[in-house]
This record gives structure tokens, C-alpha cells and sequence, in this order.
């Protein structure tokens, strides 16, 4: 709470008398409460934010303004802002009741300003409002976006703030591309099929995840190997096949990928992800 202090003089025939010096407290009357919807963010996933105005004051507070700088941080001497604003996503409530936004002074930043917000003596306001994580938002473990809402106006001696922390998604990022060679083949000749498994994701896929894969060869192949990461498997141990079907499955614990790594370009600062990856070919007779 902001205080102040106060002291008088008194002149007298050029001689100077001091009062005492008196301290009051100004009790800020407008509390801001910022949170987000999602626990964890992913890149190019969104975010919402609901921002809460209560005014505790016996007078409405008029054309308020809500700055949130987008989870800025420093970086070579420069700030890199993490997250792009919506401002088609915006709601604007009082006391409970929707209002139109046609009023409200918006600017999509950096940073996102909303400006003519008003709050009701003894009542309150929410503003909510969606974001974007971009190229910039760090994706490692560990990691997230911290950013900051202050909300300024003429009838507040000082700003009042709050922020609020995303942290990065902790999981894998799987996709699996599958590719033949040869593409022309003759009867009775050989072919490969090659799995390749990559996890974009800044947490591994492990053993004990029991990932699996399935596949049911078209036609159908005989002497099938599998080679793993360069290593021959052995079926029944990590697949089982089905020469009369032509099912292929993986036996769990058989498959795991690495997390990917994370990179942040020094001059632009993107981060450059590089998934981790593993490797299935299997071949066999036509």
C-alpha cells in the first residue's frame, strides 16, 4: 500500500516552526487476479487468460487500462515476446454480464493493451482473452512463460499488477512416417519396409510406455526380419508376426525415442527443435 507523509511550517517574523510530520496509507481499492485456463502450453497452442478487476471502493473506477506485456523476456540485449495476442478473442463481463467490446480501445501489441475497462463501485470485471505460444516460447523441460498484467488509469495512485506462469508441456510429440523400397518389386522378390519414429517433444518415450506398433502387410511377406536401430530383433521377444494375416506388432517395451533437443537461434532467437528419432526397417518376401 502506497503511504505518504506530511509535515507544516509555520513562519513568524522570519523565524520557522516545524509541526510534526504526520504519515497516512492510501488502501489501493482495485485488486487484479490473472489466470490461465491451461496448465502446460505447446508450440502454436493457445492460451487463456482471465484477468479479474474487484472494486472494494464506494466509486465506480472509469476507463481502466490493461497492458499485458505477452511473457517478454531479455535475450542478447533484446526482449523476445513469446506469445501473439487475439483481440478477436476478447470477452469483457461486469459484475457477471457480457458487454460489448465495440467501447473498448484494443491494440494487439506488443504488448496487448485494453483500455477503457470499467469497474463498478463494489462490484468487478473479467477480462479474458486468448494467446498464441510462437516460435519464441522456450519448449525445453523446465521451462514456460511468465508475463505480466498491469492495469493503469487516472483514478489509481499507482498501477496495480499480477502475472501468472505456463509452464512448457511435458510429454512426447510422436509422428511416424513409413516408406517402401523398392516401389516396383517382381514376384517372389524382396522388400523393405522402413518405420521411422520421431518425438518432437522435451520428454523420452521409454520402455515402460509400452508404445506399439501395428501394421498388417499387404501383400503378404515371408522371411521377415526386423532390424531396430541397426540391431536384428528377434520374434517373440520384441514382435510377434502373422505369416497367414500378415500382421506385424511390436511387443511392448520394445520401441523408445529419445526426446527431441531444443536450440535458441542467437540472432533471431527462435528455437530450432531437432526431434529425436528411432528407426524400424522390415523386409521380406512377396
Amino acid at each position: 500500500m502506497p503511504t505518504f507523509t506530511n509535515q507544516a511550517i509555520l513562519t513568524l517574523k522570519g523565524v520557522s516552526y516545524a509541526s510534526n510530520i504526520i504519515t497516512g496509507e492510501i488502501i489501493n481499492v482495485l485488486t487484479v487476479d490473472k489466470n490461465a485456463i491451461e496448465n502446460e502450453y505447446a508450440s502454436g497452442g493457445r492460451i487463456t487468460y482471465v484477468v479479474s478487476l474487484r472494486n472494494s471502493g464506494p466509486s465506480p473506477l472509469n476507463n481502466l487500462t490493461l497492458s499485458d506485456n505477452l511473457g517478454g523476456y531479455s535475450f542478447s540485449g533484446d526482449t523476445l515476446v513469446p506469445l501473439d495476442a487475439d483481440i478477436n478473442s476478447i470477452a469483457y463481463y461486469i459484475n457477471g454480464q457480457l458487454q460489448p467490446t465495440g467501447s473498448l480501445d484494443v491494440s494487439a501489441g506488443p504488448p496487448m493493451t485494453i483500455g477503457g475497462i470499467d469497474v463498478p463501485a463494489g462490484g468487478n470485471a473479467q477480462i479474458i482473452y486468448q494467446t498464441t505460444a510462437n516460435s519464441l516460447a522456450p519448449l525445453a523441460s523446465a521451462t514456460g512463460i511468465t508475463n505480466i498484467v498491469t492495469v493503469t488509469g487516472e483514478q489509481l495512485q499507482t498501477p496495480v499488477t499480477d502475472m501468472e506462469t505456463v509452464v512448457a508441456g511435458q510429454s512426447p510429440v510422436i509422428s511416424i512416417t513409413k516408406a517402401l523400397s523398392p516401389t516396383t518389386v517382381p514376384e517372389n522378390g524382396q522388400i523393405t519396409y522402413t518405420f521411422q519414429i520421431l518425438n518432437a517433444g522435451n520428454t523420452p518415450v521409454v520402455a515402460t510406455d509400452d508404445m506399439i506398433l501395428t501394421d498388417v502387410f499387404n501383400p503378404r511377406l515371408s522371411n521377415l526380419t526386423a532390424v531396430y536401430n541397426g540391431t536384428f530383433w528377434t520374434e517373440g521377444i520384441q514382435y510377434t508376426y502373422n505369416e497367414m494375416t500378415g500382421e506385424f506388432v511390436t511387443l511392448p517395451g520394445a520401441i523408445s525415442v529419445p526426446a527431441a533437443t531444443f536450440e535458441q537461434n542467437p540472432v533471431t532467437g527462435e528455437w530450432i527443435v531437432t526431434p529425436g528419432s528411432s528407426e524400424l526397417e522390415v523386409s521380406g518376401t512377396v
